[in-house]
């Protein structure tokens, strides 16, 4: 059981050790607005192309997009995945600052693991963000 409450001052201290993570979940929250927009983008374009006749010779050509928009799609899709993944360990962080302030335990160990989760979820984004990009800058976007 819980002998006595945490002290004004420990959990302002759990307070502001918490005000990082809550930037970088904002941060991470607007990367994910970012990437769905994005995703939409892709997913508009793949469909106006695969409205395209068979027939119509002019614009047919366009569809020779579809392969590189379909690789776009997949490395959107997993930077997305990334930054919730990240989003979750940021989260869990925060729980577990207060939670260890809560019962007067250590939390060092447990919030640099997570922080840590977090970072290299946000390199994987960040990879996979550029990327996209890159492929997103190739010369078939100046044909459309």
């Amino acid at each position: 059981m819980i002998t006595e409450t945490p002290s004004v001052s420990q959990l302002s201290q759990v307070i502001s050790q918490a005000a990082a993570p809550a930037f970088l979940l904002g941060a991470l929250a607007a990367f994910i607005a970012v990437l769905i927009s994005r995703l939409n983008r892709i997913v508009d374009r793949t469909i106006i192309l695969n409205a395209i006749p068979d027939d119509d010779i002019v614009r047919c050509r366009l569809k020779a997009d579809l392969p590189r928009l379909l690789r776009r799609a997949a490395m959107v899709n997993r930077a997305i995945f990334w930054a919730v993944v990240a989003s979750i360990s940021v989260t869990l962080l925060v729980v577990v600052a207060f939670i260890t302030a809560f019962f007067e335990l250590q939390h060092e160990r447990g919030v640099a693991i997570f922080f840590l989760i977090s970072a290299r979820r946000v390199h994987d984004l960040a990879i996979d963000f550029a990327r996209e990009v890159r492929i997103a800058l190739s010369e078939f976007d100046h044909y459309a």
